[in-house]
């Protein structure tokens, strides 16, 4: 059964750094897109950010110049390393992948999210 398992959340002060990991196991023929989305308590889920199989980075205006989004193909690993965080950014991140588990299908799946505090 394919999963998508979250690491790396956490409480920082505000100008702190936390580094998200998001690894996907089970039977994949392989990863298109993958991104972060995160919801606020109240808040509708945005994304955050988001990166190609070719490693193309799209950010939300939000989070530019701080936050990074990159990919380990080998490991089918996505990561978010996020800098001068702000009591803004507190939320559930969750971890998403375009995945095919099957020679022609391709389906979208979650991982069950990790909570960043940013404390002022």
């Amino acid at each position: 059964q394919l999963q998508l398992v979250e690491s790396g959340g956490g409480l920082v002060q505000a100008g702190g750094s936390l580094r998200l990991s998001c690894s996907a196991s089970g039977i994949i023929f392989g990863i298109n897109a993958m991104a972060w989305y995160r919801q606020a308590l109240g808040k509708q889920r945005e994304l955050v950010a988001a990166i190609t199989s070719g490693g193309s980075p799209y950010y939300a205006d939000s989070v530019k110049g701080r936050f990074t989004i990159s990919r380990d193909n080998a490991k089918n690993t996505v990561y978010l390393q996020m800098h001068s965080l702000k009591t803004e950014d507190t939320g559930v991140y969750y971890c998403n992948a375009r995945i095919r588990t099957m020679p022609t299908i391709d389906s979208d799946y979650w991982g069950q999210g990790t909570q960043v505090t940013v404390s002022s």
